[in-house]
């Protein structure tokens, strides 16, 4: 099992508290889970129509962004093992 971090507007639309379980190898199926399992977050961590990461979303585990990194690489093992969480966390902007 995955152990997912949501931010704290994303948990309180998915009515959860906490870390999230769901099963998973990369990037693109754990989101598929979350999405399976919590219908209501679909389009808001990716785009309904393209799939595409929004833009002010990003991924992190093991201290790494994986924002960037394909879809469909394997997350890293700490993750899989579920010794790490995968973060999805809503990015800052402004000045």
């Amino acid at each position: 099992m995955i152990r997912v971090v949501l931010p704290a507007h994303l948990r309180a639309l998915a009515g959860v508290d906490g870390e999230v379980e769901v099963e998973g190898t990369t990037i693109a199926t754990v989101l598929d889970a979350l999405e399976d399992r919590f219908p209501v977050l679909c389009g808001t961590i990716r785009d309904r129509r393209t799939g595409r990461r929004r833009a002010f979303v990003r991924f992190y585990a093991c201290a790494e962004d994986l924002s960037h990194e394909p879809v469909d690489a394997p997350l890293p093992g700490p993750v899989v093992a579920g010794a790490e969480p995968f973060l999805v966390v809503g990015a800052m902007a402004g000045g």
